[in-house]
């Protein structure tokens, strides 16, 4: 029997199954290795271009509040200054019922619009009528 299976081919087969089994194991630990790298890179992508996104509008929002037109809105907001001539109209604030009653108003449709059919709205285009 031990020379029936302990010969130099099956010797030779079991090294070469266990060569190419630790190499796909191998390749199996890069891959995921690789896969994981990977994720690591897109994430710090999105960061990357979450704070390009975030420098653009910073430096926007910088530009604005250089302008003039910010300058005069936040004279107007804070010292309550306005151009001659220029009269504001303070009103006071809300009652409560009104906030309520603002806060609860849905909107509902009076009558909903009815289809007309193609005969129809041929007829229409053709007479000249809007309706």
């Amino acid at each position: 029997m031990r020379r029936d299976v302990l010969t130099t081919n099956n010797l030779v087969v079991v090294v070469a199954l266990l060569i190419a089994a630790s190499w796909a194991v191998g390749s199996v630990q890069v891959m995921e290795r690789n896969y994981k790298l990977q994720k690591q890179i897109n994430a710090k992508n999105q960061q990357l271009k979450l704070a390009e996104l975030e420098t653009a509008t910073l430096r926007f929002q910088k530009k604005y509040y250089q302008t003039d037109e910010y300058k005069e809105l936040a004279v107007r907001q804070r010292l309550g200054l306005g151009f001659a001539g220029e009269t504001a109209l303070i009103l006071p604030p809300n009652s409560k019922q009104a906030s309520a009653d603002d806060a609860n108003t849905t909107f509902k449709r009076v009558g909903s619009p009815t289809k007309a059919t193609n005969t129809e709205q041929w007829v229409n285009f053709l007479l000249g009528s809007s309706t």
